[in-house]
């Protein structure tokens, strides 16, 4: 069974980091792209960046610069690192894991910005 687990969300303030991690069971990372994303209330969600199985990176423009995504193949990981964190960065942010022939969701970390 195949399981995806984000963590490291919490609260923070503005200016501040975070560095999120997902980790998969069930599923060998190195054969999967995987990606970060988030959502609001009432609002779609929205990719934040993504990782390729060859260690190729995208960002959304709103997080360029600020955001950095990695994996750890070994530890069947990937993490998002968040420095200089704003408000509008408040979200559950969810972690995605898409092999050739399936698609793996974890259940999502709330993140908050505030002061």
């Amino acid at each position: 069974q195949v399981q995806v687990v984000e963590s490291g969300g919490g609260l923070v303030q503005p200016g501040g980091s975070l560095r999120l991690s997902c980790a998969a069971s069930g599923i060998l990372v190195r054969f999967a792209t995987m990606r970060w994303y988030r959502q609001t209330p009432g609002k779609e969600r929205e990719l934040v960046a993504t990782i390729t199985m060859a260690g190729t990176t995208n960002y959304a423009d709103s997080v360029k610069g600020r955001f950095t995504i990695s994996r750890d193949n070994s530890k069947n990981t990937m993490t998002l690192q968040m420095n200089n964190l704003k408000p509008e960065d408040t979200a559950v942010y969810y972690c995605r894991v898409q092999t050739t022939a399936n698609n793996y969701w974890g259940q999502g970390t709330q993140v908050t910005v505030s002061s």
